[in-house]
C-alpha cells in the first residue's frame, strides 16, 4: 500500500510512488518537453504554422497521455485505498478531478 503524507508545515499533500511508477510518467513527461522545444525551435525558424500546428498536437496527446497513466495510478492507489478505509471523500475529489480534466 503506497502511502499519501501532508507537510505539517504547508499542508501540501505527496505520494510515495514507486521507482517504476515514476520512470513512466517522467518518461513521458520529457517526451512533452523535447516536442515543446522542437515547437519553440520551429517558431525560431518561421516555418510553416500548419506544421506547428500539428506538432502540437502531437504535445497535447503527449500530455494527455501523462494524465491518463497518472490517473490509472492514481485510482488503484489512492482512491482504492481510501475507500478500502472508509474515506468516501475521495470519490467526491476523484469526480471533481475528472470534471476538470474533461473541460
Amino acid at each position: 500500500m503506497e502511502e499519501t503524507k501532508t507537510c505539517p508545515h504547508c499542508g501540501t499533500r505527496h505520494k510515495e510512488r514507486t521507482d517504476e511508477e515514476k520512470k513512466k510518467l517522467l518518461t513521458r513527461l520529457k517526451k512533452a518537453e523535447g516536442q515543446i522545444r522542437g515547437i519553440q525551435k520551429m517558431i525560431e525558424d518561421d516555418l510553416y504554422c500548419p506544421d506547428i500546428l500539428i506538432q502540437v498536437s502531437a504535445v497535447t496527446s503527449a500530455l494527455n497521455s501523462f494524465n491518463k497513466e497518472l490517473l490509472a495510478c492514481h485510482i488503484r492507489s489512492c482512491v482504492a485505498d481510501d475507500i478500502r478505509e472508509g474515506k468516501d471523500e475521495a470519490i467526491d475529489e476523484l469526480v471533481n478531478v475528472l470534471q476538470k480534466l474533461m473541460k
